[in-house]
């Protein structure tokens, strides 16, 4: 554990020494595609606690109102494809069910499920569910499924999984939406239906993959009841802004052998790490 706070120290030193002008602000602002590849997203190589088996990645990426995509052979894209080769090379097998969640609120965990489920996606052989649990404060593509049936509707009524599974690009990716706004979303989530939901999507099938965005762990019940169903959590933090205890208390409350790592958002990163950037190039070329 002592790793994961070290980071964050660190985290909000750098912070607080960088410069008026932080050369990765802006970052995931809607620009063009030829715009966004001229501005680095770095990923720095994952710290680990030998003792925990609690591991930290390093991410400046921001969420906005509207949750962005990387845009398709950009830098950004490669990061997620790092995170995503971090998971399935753990052993003995990789996670293939997955919690995302964050202490609070707009620290960036939609935006990381988004577009790891895209990264997974694009595996050969690798095919991937996207499912909104946030039945709060949906975010996954809200605009596009804002009518269309859900995980609530699931949970409540007599909806299939065949009526709430869509397709985004192709059969590989597909989303579960939320659905319908419930009354009770806490209850829902923590039945026994949304359990065996999770486990019938998993059942027979290694190729397949699970991702989970749930509410903030800190400001509602249902992560810490998903956490348990799930083989492993990812925990989106704002590197800087978030203060050690209530990290500290996540974490204790999930549980340490859940954690599969920390994502550290928005984390300033030196303007001398553009190297990393400059291999990409190179290679890009």
């Amino acid at each position: 554990m002592s790793q994961v706070y070290r980071a964050l120290e660190r985290a909000e030193e750098e912070k607080r020494q960088k410069a008026s002008e932080d050369p990765f602000s802006g970052i995931f602002k809607e620009e063009s595609a030829a715009t966004q590849l001229e501005k680095p997203i770095q990923v720095a190589r994952p710290l680990r606690d030998p003792k925990r088996g609690l591991d930290i990645l390093e991410m400046p990426f921001r969420e906005d109102t509207s949750i962005l995509i990387a845009p398709r052979n950009s830098f950004a894209e490669e990061q997620f494809r790092k995170i995503k080769t971090y998971i399935l090379r753990r052993s003995p097998q990789p996670p293939y069910s997955i919690l995302i969640t964050s202490p609070g609120p707009g620290e960036g965990k939609t935006m990381v499920a988004i577009n790891l489920a895209m990264s997974i996606s694009q595996e050969l052989q690798k095919r991937v569910i996207l499912m909104d649990a946030d039945l709060r404060k949906p975010a996954i593509f809200r605009e596009k499924y804002l009518n269309a049936k859900g995980l609530s509707n699931y949970l409540v009524d007599h909806s299939s999984i065949a009526d709430i599974l869509t397709c985004y690009e192709g059969d590989n990716f597909r989303i579960i939406p939320a659905g319908t706004p419930p009354q009770k979303p806490a209850e829902l989530i923590g039945s026994k239906k949304m359990k065996e939901l999770i486990k019938s999507l998993r059942e027979n099938n290694d190729d397949t993959f699970i991702l989970i965005d749930s509410p903030p762990v800190l400001s509602t019940s249902e992560p810490l009841l998903l956490s348990e169903w799930v083989d492993g959590v990812i925990l989106v933090v704002k590197a800087g802004e978030v203060p050690k205890a209530a990290v500290r208390r996540v974490v204790d409350s999930i549980g340490r052998e859940k954690i599969i790592g920390v994502i550290l958002n928005q984390q300033g990163l030196k303007p001398s790490k553009r190297y990393h950037e400059y291999y990409y190039r190179y290679y890009r070329k």
